[in-house]
Protein backbone atom coordinates (compact mmCIF):
# COMPACT_ATOMS: atom_id res chain seq x y z
CA UNK A 1 0.00 0.00 0.00
CA UNK A 2 1.79 3.63 -1.07
CA UNK A 3 2.09 5.24 2.17
CA UNK A 4 0.88 9.15 2.19
CA UNK A 5 3.82 11.69 2.31
CA UNK A 6 3.33 15.89 1.54
CA UNK A 7 4.94 15.49 -1.63
CA UNK A 8 2.15 12.64 -3.03
CA UNK A 9 -0.43 14.83 -1.03
CA UNK A 10 0.44 17.74 -3.51
CA UNK A 11 0.26 15.93 -6.52
CA UNK A 12 -3.42 14.28 -5.23
CA UNK A 13 -4.50 18.19 -4.89
CA UNK A 14 -5.31 18.29 -8.19
CA UNK A 15 -5.99 14.94 -9.41
CA UNK A 16 -5.28 14.36 -13.43
CA UNK A 17 -8.13 14.08 -16.37
CA UNK A 18 -10.14 11.24 -16.16
CA UNK A 19 -9.11 10.96 -19.94
CA UNK A 20 -5.62 11.27 -19.38
CA UNK A 21 -5.63 8.88 -16.85
CA UNK A 22 -7.15 6.50 -19.03
CA UNK A 23 -4.30 6.55 -22.00
CA UNK A 24 -2.28 4.49 -19.68
CA UNK A 25 -4.46 1.80 -19.78
CA UNK A 26 -5.88 2.06 -23.21
CA UNK A 27 -1.66 1.97 -24.23
CA UNK A 28 -1.65 -1.10 -22.01
CA UNK A 29 -4.64 -2.92 -23.78
CA UNK A 30 -3.02 -2.25 -26.93
CA UNK A 31 0.08 -3.50 -26.26
CA UNK A 32 -1.17 -6.88 -24.76
CA UNK A 33 -3.76 -7.19 -27.85
CA UNK A 34 -0.55 -7.37 -29.65
CA UNK A 35 1.46 -9.35 -27.47
CA UNK A 36 -1.62 -12.37 -27.21
CA UNK A 37 -1.68 -12.16 -31.11
CA UNK A 38 2.12 -12.63 -31.52
CA UNK A 39 3.37 -14.88 -28.19
CA UNK A 40 0.03 -16.82 -27.83
CA UNK A 41 -0.08 -18.55 -24.70
CA UNK A 42 3.31 -17.61 -23.99
CA UNK A 43 2.54 -14.37 -23.26
CA UNK A 44 3.41 -14.23 -19.69
CA UNK A 45 7.19 -15.23 -19.90
CA UNK A 46 8.06 -11.80 -21.31
CA UNK A 47 5.68 -10.18 -23.51
CA UNK A 48 2.96 -9.17 -21.17
CA UNK A 49 6.19 -7.71 -18.47
CA UNK A 50 7.24 -5.81 -21.50
CA UNK A 51 3.70 -4.40 -22.22
CA UNK A 52 3.16 -3.37 -18.55
CA UNK A 53 6.62 -2.00 -18.46
CA UNK A 54 5.62 -0.02 -21.48
CA UNK A 55 2.79 1.40 -20.08
CA UNK A 56 3.73 2.15 -16.82
CA UNK A 57 6.93 4.64 -18.77
CA UNK A 58 4.01 6.26 -20.73
CA UNK A 59 2.34 6.96 -17.21
CA UNK A 60 5.50 8.39 -15.88
CA UNK A 61 5.67 10.55 -19.16
CA UNK A 62 2.16 11.76 -18.98
CA UNK A 63 2.77 12.84 -14.44
CA UNK A 64 5.75 14.27 -14.97
CA UNK A 65 5.43 16.05 -18.31
CA UNK A 66 1.82 17.69 -17.98
CA UNK A 67 1.28 17.58 -14.34
CA UNK A 68 4.57 18.21 -13.32
CA UNK A 69 4.57 15.04 -10.55
CA UNK A 70 8.14 14.62 -9.07
CA UNK A 71 9.78 11.72 -9.99
CA UNK A 72 10.59 10.48 -6.26
CA UNK A 73 7.07 10.52 -5.76
CA UNK A 74 6.45 8.12 -8.02
CA UNK A 75 9.40 5.88 -7.50
CA UNK A 76 8.60 5.68 -3.66
CA UNK A 77 5.35 4.64 -4.72
CA UNK A 78 6.68 1.64 -6.72
CA UNK A 79 9.17 0.79 -4.04
CA UNK A 80 6.07 0.66 -1.63
CA UNK A 81 4.24 -1.79 -4.37
CA UNK A 82 6.83 -4.08 -4.70
CA UNK A 83 7.51 -4.18 -0.90
CA UNK A 84 3.58 -4.79 -0.81
CA UNK A 85 3.73 -8.16 -2.89
CA UNK A 86 6.94 -9.53 -1.22
CA UNK A 87 5.07 -11.60 1.15
CA UNK A 88 2.94 -13.21 -2.49
CA UNK A 89 6.59 -13.80 -3.91
CA UNK A 90 7.54 -15.64 -1.25
CA UNK A 91 4.08 -17.48 -1.19
CA UNK A 92 4.58 -18.18 -5.18
CA UNK A 93 7.85 -19.98 -4.75
CA UNK A 94 6.40 -21.77 -1.85
CA UNK A 95 3.77 -23.57 -4.33
CA UNK A 96 6.88 -24.19 -6.66
CA UNK A 97 8.57 -26.02 -4.07
CA UNK A 98 5.35 -27.87 -3.30
CA UNK A 99 4.14 -28.54 -6.86
CA UNK A 100 7.18 -30.59 -7.35
CA UNK A 101 7.58 -32.33 -4.04
CA UNK A 102 3.97 -33.57 -3.91
CA UNK A 103 4.07 -35.05 -7.61
CA UNK A 104 7.41 -36.53 -6.97
CA UNK A 105 6.59 -37.93 -3.77
CA UNK A 106 3.45 -39.56 -4.96
CA UNK A 107 0.99 -37.58 -3.26
CA UNK A 108 -0.69 -35.79 -6.83
CA UNK A 109 -0.15 -39.46 -8.71
CA UNK A 110 -2.53 -40.86 -5.79
CA UNK A 111 -5.59 -38.69 -5.50
CA UNK A 112 -5.60 -38.90 -9.08
CA UNK A 113 -5.15 -42.45 -9.15
CA UNK A 114 -8.51 -42.76 -6.87
CA UNK A 115 -10.13 -39.81 -8.95
CA UNK A 116 -9.77 -42.33 -11.97
CA UNK A 117 -11.63 -45.27 -10.19
CA UNK A 118 -14.70 -43.92 -9.92
CA UNK A 119 -15.38 -43.12 -13.94
CA UNK A 120 -18.76 -44.22 -15.23
CA UNK A 121 -20.19 -43.79 -18.40
CA UNK A 122 -23.69 -42.12 -16.74
CA UNK A 123 -21.67 -40.20 -14.54
CA UNK A 124 -18.40 -39.64 -16.43
CA UNK A 125 -19.11 -36.01 -16.86
CA UNK A 126 -20.29 -35.03 -12.91
CA UNK A 127 -16.93 -37.29 -12.17
CA UNK A 128 -14.50 -35.16 -14.86
CA UNK A 129 -15.69 -32.85 -13.60
CA UNK A 130 -14.55 -33.69 -9.69
CA UNK A 131 -11.57 -35.22 -10.79
CA UNK A 132 -10.46 -31.95 -12.28
CA UNK A 133 -11.56 -30.09 -9.25
CA UNK A 134 -9.47 -32.42 -6.71
CA UNK A 135 -6.41 -32.27 -8.76
CA UNK A 136 -6.56 -28.57 -9.69
CA UNK A 137 -7.07 -28.22 -5.66
CA UNK A 138 -4.02 -30.14 -4.80
CA UNK A 139 -1.72 -28.59 -8.18
CA UNK A 140 -3.21 -25.25 -7.67
CA UNK A 141 -2.77 -24.94 -11.69
CA UNK A 142 -5.94 -25.09 -14.09
CA UNK A 143 -3.66 -25.15 -16.52
CA UNK A 144 -1.46 -27.84 -15.96
CA UNK A 145 -4.90 -29.97 -15.10
CA UNK A 146 -6.77 -29.29 -17.99
CA UNK A 147 -3.50 -29.60 -20.35
CA UNK A 148 -2.68 -33.28 -18.32
CA UNK A 149 -5.59 -35.08 -16.88
CA UNK A 150 -8.12 -32.84 -18.61
CA UNK A 151 -6.40 -34.38 -22.03
CA UNK A 152 -7.20 -37.31 -21.14
CA UNK A 153 -10.45 -37.23 -20.24
CA UNK A 154 -11.14 -35.13 -23.55
CA UNK A 155 -9.85 -38.73 -25.01
CA UNK A 156 -12.28 -41.04 -23.17
CA UNK A 157 -15.05 -38.90 -23.22
CA UNK A 158 -15.21 -38.74 -26.86
CA UNK A 159 -14.65 -42.30 -27.18
CA UNK A 160 -17.90 -42.66 -24.58
CA UNK A 161 -19.38 -40.46 -27.53
CA UNK A 162 -20.10 -37.66 -25.63
CA UNK A 163 -20.41 -33.88 -27.58
CA UNK A 164 -16.82 -32.27 -27.28
CA UNK A 165 -18.41 -29.11 -26.00
CA UNK A 166 -19.95 -30.52 -22.72
CA UNK A 167 -16.39 -32.94 -22.41
CA UNK A 168 -14.56 -29.78 -22.20
CA UNK A 169 -16.99 -27.89 -19.98
CA UNK A 170 -16.92 -30.32 -17.06
CA UNK A 171 -13.29 -30.30 -17.53
CA UNK A 172 -13.05 -26.40 -17.33
CA UNK A 173 -15.35 -25.87 -14.63
CA UNK A 174 -13.68 -28.56 -12.47
CA UNK A 175 -10.28 -27.03 -13.33
CA UNK A 176 -11.07 -23.46 -12.47
CA UNK A 177 -12.93 -24.45 -10.03
CA UNK A 178 -10.23 -26.24 -7.79
CA UNK A 179 -7.62 -23.01 -8.62
CA UNK A 180 -10.13 -20.41 -7.14
CA UNK A 181 -9.91 -22.43 -3.88
CA UNK A 182 -6.71 -23.42 -3.90
CA UNK A 183 -4.03 -22.45 -1.61
CA UNK A 184 -1.29 -23.47 -4.26
CA UNK A 185 -2.85 -21.16 -7.06
CA UNK A 186 -1.04 -18.00 -8.14
CA UNK A 187 -4.49 -16.55 -8.98
CA UNK A 188 -5.68 -17.16 -5.26
CA UNK A 189 -2.55 -15.45 -3.95
CA UNK A 190 -2.71 -12.72 -6.77
CA UNK A 191 -6.17 -11.79 -5.51
CA UNK A 192 -5.65 -11.69 -1.88
CA UNK A 193 -2.16 -9.92 -2.03
CA UNK A 194 -3.21 -7.36 -4.33
CA UNK A 195 -6.24 -6.19 -2.36
CA UNK A 196 -4.63 -6.94 0.83
CA UNK A 197 -6.47 -10.01 2.42
CA UNK A 198 -4.97 -13.12 4.11
CA UNK A 199 -5.21 -15.41 1.97
CA UNK A 200 -6.95 -17.96 4.52
CA UNK A 201 -9.78 -15.26 5.19
CA UNK A 202 -9.89 -14.63 1.11
CA UNK A 203 -10.77 -18.57 0.58
CA UNK A 204 -13.18 -19.06 3.63
CA UNK A 205 -14.80 -15.91 2.33
CA UNK A 206 -14.90 -17.48 -1.40
CA UNK A 207 -17.03 -20.15 -0.15
CA UNK A 208 -20.15 -18.41 -0.16
CA UNK A 209 -20.61 -17.92 -3.58
CA UNK A 210 -18.16 -20.46 -4.82
CA UNK A 211 -19.69 -24.02 -3.19
CA UNK A 212 -22.83 -23.24 -4.49
CA UNK A 213 -21.99 -22.26 -7.91
CA UNK A 214 -20.31 -25.74 -7.89
CA UNK A 215 -23.40 -27.23 -6.74
CA UNK A 216 -25.49 -25.71 -9.55
CA UNK A 217 -22.80 -27.10 -12.11
CA UNK A 218 -22.39 -30.41 -10.60
CA UNK A 219 -26.51 -31.50 -11.06
CA UNK A 220 -26.34 -29.71 -14.78
CA UNK A 221 -23.67 -31.95 -15.04
CA UNK A 222 -25.31 -35.11 -13.33
CA UNK A 223 -28.45 -34.40 -15.53
CA UNK A 224 -26.46 -34.00 -19.07
CA UNK A 225 -24.72 -37.35 -18.33
CA UNK A 226 -27.79 -39.10 -17.72
CA UNK A 227 -29.72 -37.78 -20.58
CA UNK A 228 -27.15 -37.35 -23.33
CA UNK A 229 -26.22 -40.49 -25.56
CA UNK A 230 -23.32 -42.36 -24.97
CA UNK A 231 -21.85 -46.01 -25.96
CA UNK A 232 -20.15 -46.53 -22.77
CA UNK A 233 -16.93 -47.99 -21.63
CA UNK A 234 -14.20 -46.20 -20.52
CA UNK A 235 -10.04 -46.32 -20.87
CA UNK A 236 -9.13 -45.01 -17.11
CA UNK A 237 -7.36 -47.98 -16.18
CA UNK A 238 -4.92 -47.42 -18.49
CA UNK A 239 -3.93 -44.08 -17.08
CA UNK A 240 -4.37 -45.80 -13.63
CA UNK A 241 -1.95 -48.53 -14.54
CA UNK A 242 0.47 -46.45 -16.07
CA UNK A 243 0.54 -44.37 -12.63
CA UNK A 244 1.02 -47.58 -10.17
CA UNK A 245 3.23 -48.62 -12.74
CA UNK A 246 5.08 -45.47 -12.34
CA UNK A 247 4.83 -44.39 -8.56
CA UNK A 248 4.11 -46.41 -5.27
CA UNK A 249 0.34 -45.73 -4.80
CA UNK A 250 -0.81 -46.09 -0.96
CA UNK A 251 -3.52 -44.42 0.87
CA UNK A 252 -0.41 -43.55 3.48
CA UNK A 253 0.39 -40.49 1.16
CA UNK A 254 -2.91 -39.06 1.98
CA UNK A 255 -1.92 -38.05 5.39
CA UNK A 256 0.47 -35.45 3.49
CA UNK A 257 -2.31 -33.36 2.25
CA UNK A 258 -4.31 -34.29 5.52
CA UNK A 259 -1.42 -32.68 7.90
CA UNK A 260 -1.65 -29.75 5.57
CA UNK A 261 -5.65 -29.39 5.67
CA UNK A 262 -5.44 -29.54 9.84
CA UNK A 263 -2.60 -26.94 9.42
CA UNK A 264 -4.67 -24.56 7.70
CA UNK A 265 -7.60 -25.28 10.28
CA UNK A 266 -5.53 -24.13 13.03
CA UNK A 267 -4.99 -20.84 10.95
CA UNK A 268 -1.10 -20.96 11.01
CA UNK A 269 0.44 -17.97 8.57
CA UNK A 270 -0.02 -19.20 5.18
CA UNK A 271 3.93 -19.21 4.29
CA UNK A 272 4.42 -21.55 7.05
CA UNK A 273 2.04 -23.68 6.13
CA UNK A 274 3.15 -23.91 3.10
CA UNK A 275 6.33 -24.83 4.18
CA UNK A 276 5.32 -27.48 6.13
CA UNK A 277 3.30 -28.55 3.53
CA UNK A 278 6.93 -28.79 1.52
CA UNK A 279 8.57 -30.72 4.42
CA UNK A 280 5.81 -33.31 5.03
CA UNK A 281 5.90 -34.36 0.98
CA UNK A 282 9.56 -34.07 1.04
CA UNK A 283 9.64 -36.97 3.80
CA UNK A 284 7.16 -39.13 2.02
CA UNK A 285 9.19 -39.00 -1.26
CA UNK A 286 12.39 -40.29 0.86
CA UNK A 287 10.21 -43.03 2.34
CA UNK A 288 7.39 -43.86 -0.72
CA UNK A 289 9.50 -42.99 -3.56
CA UNK A 290 13.19 -43.20 -3.06
CA UNK A 291 13.48 -44.87 -6.57
CA UNK A 292 11.75 -41.54 -7.79
CA UNK A 293 14.61 -39.77 -6.04
CA UNK A 294 16.94 -41.49 -7.39
CA UNK A 295 15.71 -40.83 -11.14
CA UNK A 296 15.50 -37.04 -10.31
CA UNK A 297 18.85 -36.68 -9.04
CA UNK A 298 20.49 -38.66 -11.83
CA UNK A 299 21.69 -41.74 -10.17
CA UNK A 300 21.17 -45.62 -9.92
CA UNK A 301 21.04 -46.07 -6.22
CA UNK A 302 20.02 -43.77 -3.10
CA UNK A 303 22.48 -42.72 -0.58
CA UNK A 304 22.37 -39.36 1.63
CA UNK A 305 23.86 -36.88 -1.00
CA UNK A 306 21.63 -38.51 -3.91
CA UNK A 307 18.53 -38.28 -1.56
CA UNK A 308 19.72 -34.86 -0.84
CA UNK A 309 20.04 -33.73 -4.31
CA UNK A 310 17.37 -35.24 -5.24
CA UNK A 311 14.72 -33.83 -2.77
CA UNK A 312 15.97 -30.34 -3.45
CA UNK A 313 16.00 -30.64 -7.25
CA UNK A 314 12.41 -31.68 -7.07
CA UNK A 315 11.42 -28.76 -4.88
CA UNK A 316 13.81 -26.09 -7.10
CA UNK A 317 13.89 -27.22 -10.86
CA UNK A 318 12.09 -29.27 -13.83
CA UNK A 319 11.65 -32.29 -13.15
CA UNK A 320 10.61 -35.00 -16.38
CA UNK A 321 9.68 -38.59 -14.79
CA UNK A 322 8.40 -41.31 -17.66
CA UNK A 323 5.02 -43.05 -16.95
CA UNK A 324 4.62 -45.24 -19.91
CA UNK A 325 2.09 -42.67 -21.00
CA UNK A 326 3.17 -38.88 -23.16
CA UNK A 327 -0.57 -37.31 -21.10
CA UNK A 328 0.64 -38.63 -17.52
CA UNK A 329 4.20 -37.99 -18.54
CA UNK A 330 3.35 -33.76 -18.83
CA UNK A 331 1.17 -34.15 -15.79
CA UNK A 332 3.99 -35.45 -13.54
CA UNK A 333 6.64 -33.34 -15.62
CA UNK A 334 7.07 -30.48 -12.79
CA UNK A 335 8.80 -27.13 -12.74
CA UNK A 336 9.23 -26.44 -9.43
CA UNK A 337 10.55 -23.01 -8.23
CA UNK A 338 11.94 -22.18 -11.33
CA UNK A 339 8.62 -22.63 -12.86
CA UNK A 340 7.63 -19.74 -10.82
CA UNK A 341 9.41 -16.83 -12.03
CA UNK A 342 7.51 -15.78 -15.10
CA UNK A 343 4.72 -15.06 -12.57
CA UNK A 344 7.11 -13.16 -9.84
CA UNK A 345 8.33 -10.84 -12.66
CA UNK A 346 4.58 -10.20 -13.80
CA UNK A 347 3.46 -9.07 -10.32
CA UNK A 348 6.99 -7.00 -9.94
CA UNK A 349 5.94 -5.29 -13.67
CA UNK A 350 2.91 -4.67 -12.68
CA UNK A 351 3.42 -3.75 -9.50
CA UNK A 352 5.58 -0.63 -11.07
CA UNK A 353 2.60 -0.21 -13.21
CA UNK A 354 0.01 0.00 -10.34
CA UNK A 355 2.60 2.24 -8.38
CA UNK A 356 2.80 4.55 -10.72
CA UNK A 357 -0.90 5.02 -11.43
CA UNK A 358 -1.10 5.48 -7.80
CA UNK A 359 1.45 7.90 -7.59
CA UNK A 360 0.23 10.03 -10.48
CA UNK A 361 -3.58 10.16 -8.87
CA UNK A 362 -4.57 8.27 -11.90
CA UNK A 363 -6.20 5.52 -10.22
CA UNK A 364 -7.83 7.59 -7.85
CA UNK A 365 -9.25 9.87 -10.63
CA UNK A 366 -10.66 6.71 -12.68
CA UNK A 367 -12.43 5.00 -9.06
CA UNK A 368 -13.51 8.70 -8.68
CA UNK A 369 -15.96 7.65 -11.78
CA UNK A 370 -17.25 4.87 -10.14
CA UNK A 371 -17.78 6.56 -6.86
CA UNK A 372 -20.15 8.77 -8.87
CA UNK A 373 -22.65 5.65 -9.38
CA UNK A 374 -21.62 3.44 -6.59
CA UNK A 375 -24.37 4.08 -3.77
CA UNK A 376 -25.53 0.70 -2.42
CA UNK A 377 -23.12 -2.42 -1.78
CA UNK A 378 -24.77 -4.40 -4.96
CA UNK A 379 -23.59 -1.32 -7.04
CA UNK A 380 -20.11 -1.90 -5.98
CA UNK A 381 -19.79 -5.50 -5.83
CA UNK A 382 -21.63 -5.24 -9.82
CA UNK A 383 -19.43 -2.92 -10.63
CA UNK A 384 -16.31 -4.80 -9.42
CA UNK A 385 -17.42 -7.78 -11.41
CA UNK A 386 -18.12 -5.90 -14.89
CA UNK A 387 -14.38 -4.53 -14.53
CA UNK A 388 -13.30 -8.33 -13.89
CA UNK A 389 -14.78 -8.78 -17.19
CA UNK A 390 -13.88 -6.13 -19.30
CA UNK A 391 -10.02 -6.04 -17.90
CA UNK A 392 -10.15 -9.88 -19.51
CA UNK A 393 -12.10 -9.15 -22.40
CA UNK A 394 -9.31 -5.91 -23.34
CA UNK A 395 -5.93 -6.89 -21.76
CA UNK A 396 -6.64 -10.40 -22.46
CA UNK A 397 -4.76 -11.89 -19.41
CA UNK A 398 -6.44 -13.04 -16.29
CA UNK A 399 -3.51 -11.85 -14.28
CA UNK A 400 -3.65 -8.56 -15.26
CA UNK A 401 -6.84 -8.15 -14.86
CA UNK A 402 -6.86 -9.81 -11.11
CA UNK A 403 -4.34 -6.60 -10.36
CA UNK A 404 -6.15 -4.02 -12.23
CA UNK A 405 -9.29 -5.12 -10.82
CA UNK A 406 -8.58 -5.07 -7.74
CA UNK A 407 -6.19 -1.74 -7.48
CA UNK A 408 -9.09 -0.19 -9.00
CA UNK A 409 -11.24 -0.58 -6.27
CA UNK A 410 -9.74 -0.44 -3.32
CA UNK A 411 -10.00 2.99 -2.58
CA UNK A 412 -13.65 3.04 -3.64
CA UNK A 413 -14.30 0.08 -0.74
CA UNK A 414 -12.58 1.40 1.98
CA UNK A 415 -14.32 5.01 1.43
CA UNK A 416 -17.47 2.81 1.39
CA UNK A 417 -17.00 0.90 4.59
CA UNK A 418 -16.84 -2.16 2.48
CA UNK A 419 -15.16 -4.91 3.61
CA UNK A 420 -12.05 -5.72 1.75
CA UNK A 421 -12.26 -9.68 1.48
CA UNK A 422 -15.58 -8.77 -0.51
CA UNK A 423 -13.73 -7.07 -3.19
CA UNK A 424 -10.84 -9.61 -3.68
CA UNK A 425 -14.07 -12.50 -3.64
CA UNK A 426 -15.73 -10.49 -6.25
CA UNK A 427 -12.34 -9.86 -8.06
CA UNK A 428 -11.71 -14.02 -8.12
CA UNK A 429 -15.44 -14.45 -9.24
CA UNK A 430 -15.10 -12.33 -12.16
CA UNK A 431 -11.67 -11.68 -13.18
CA UNK A 432 -10.24 -15.77 -12.70
CA UNK A 433 -13.43 -17.71 -13.81
CA UNK A 434 -14.40 -15.99 -16.94
CA UNK A 435 -10.94 -15.57 -18.25
CA UNK A 436 -11.13 -18.91 -20.16
CA UNK A 437 -14.45 -17.65 -21.43
CA UNK A 438 -12.43 -14.52 -23.72
CA UNK A 439 -11.52 -16.65 -27.31
CA UNK A 440 -8.50 -13.95 -27.25
CA UNK A 441 -7.84 -14.02 -23.88
CA UNK A 442 -4.17 -16.12 -23.32
CA UNK A 443 -6.26 -18.47 -20.85
CA UNK A 444 -9.09 -18.85 -23.69
CA UNK A 445 -6.48 -19.69 -26.33
CA UNK A 446 -4.88 -21.72 -24.20
CA UNK A 447 -7.48 -24.07 -22.95
CA UNK A 448 -9.09 -24.08 -26.68
CA UNK A 449 -5.92 -25.59 -28.01
CA UNK A 450 -4.97 -28.05 -25.63
CA UNK A 451 -8.12 -29.73 -25.57
CA UNK A 452 -8.69 -29.18 -29.57
CA UNK A 453 -12.31 -27.25 -28.95
CA UNK A 454 -12.92 -23.79 -29.82
CA UNK A 455 -13.25 -21.67 -27.21
CA UNK A 456 -17.24 -20.55 -28.89
CA UNK A 457 -18.06 -24.38 -28.77
CA UNK A 458 -17.27 -24.76 -24.92
CA UNK A 459 -17.88 -21.58 -23.66
CA UNK A 460 -22.36 -22.72 -23.44
CA UNK A 461 -21.14 -25.51 -21.27
CA UNK A 462 -18.63 -23.80 -18.40
CA UNK A 463 -20.85 -23.76 -16.53
CA UNK A 464 -18.91 -22.96 -12.89
CA UNK A 465 -17.56 -20.30 -15.20
CA UNK A 466 -20.83 -18.83 -16.26
CA UNK A 467 -22.68 -19.22 -12.60
CA UNK A 468 -19.75 -17.95 -10.16
CA UNK A 469 -20.14 -14.01 -11.13
CA UNK A 470 -24.08 -14.28 -10.94
CA UNK A 471 -23.67 -16.20 -7.69
CA UNK A 472 -21.66 -13.20 -6.59
CA UNK A 473 -24.09 -10.45 -7.67
CA UNK A 474 -27.04 -13.11 -5.88
CA UNK A 475 -24.99 -12.91 -2.89
CA UNK A 476 -24.62 -9.15 -2.62
CA UNK A 477 -28.17 -8.35 -3.71
CA UNK A 478 -29.23 -10.67 -0.56
CA UNK A 479 -26.46 -9.33 1.43
CA UNK A 480 -25.35 -12.57 2.50
CA UNK A 481 -22.31 -12.60 5.27
CA UNK A 482 -22.02 -9.06 3.62
CA UNK A 483 -20.77 -6.51 6.74
CA UNK A 484 -19.66 -3.33 6.91
CA UNK A 485 -16.37 -2.66 8.05
CA UNK A 486 -16.10 -1.13 11.36
CA UNK A 487 -14.70 2.37 11.39
CA UNK A 488 -13.69 2.14 8.15
CA UNK A 489 -15.87 4.21 6.38
CA UNK A 490 -14.36 7.20 4.29
CA UNK A 491 -10.89 6.68 5.62
CA UNK A 492 -7.99 4.39 4.30
CA UNK A 493 -8.09 1.13 5.63
CA UNK A 494 -5.11 -0.79 7.13
CA UNK A 495 -4.79 -3.85 4.18
CA UNK A 496 -2.88 -6.61 5.05
CA UNK A 497 -3.94 -7.72 8.56
CA UNK A 498 -7.25 -10.03 9.94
Amino acid sequence: MVNENPNQKDNRAKLPAAWVSAVPLAVLTLLLYVVIRGFGGDAINGGSQIALLSATSVCVMLSIGIYRCKWSVLEEAIIDNIRASASAIVILLLIGAIAGSWMVSGVVPTMIYYGLKILHPSFFLVASCLICAGVSLMTGSSWTTIATIGVALMGIGQAMGFPEGWIAGAIISGAYFGDKLSLLSDTTVLASSTVGVPIFTHIRYMLYTTIPSFVIALAVFIVAGLMLDHTGGAHAGLYADSLRAAFRITPWLLLVPVATGVLIVRKLPAIVTLFCAAVFACVAMLLAQPEMVAKVAGVGSLDFMSGFKGVLMSCFGPTAIPTGSPHLDELVATRGMAGMLNTVWLIICAMCFGGVMTGSGMLRSLTAIFLRFVRRTFSAVASTVGAGIFFNLCTADQYISIILSGRLFRELYAERGLEPRLLSRSVEDSATVCSVLVPWNSCGMTQATVLGVSTFVYMPYCIFNIVSPLMSLVVAAAGWKIKKAAGTAGRRPDYGKE
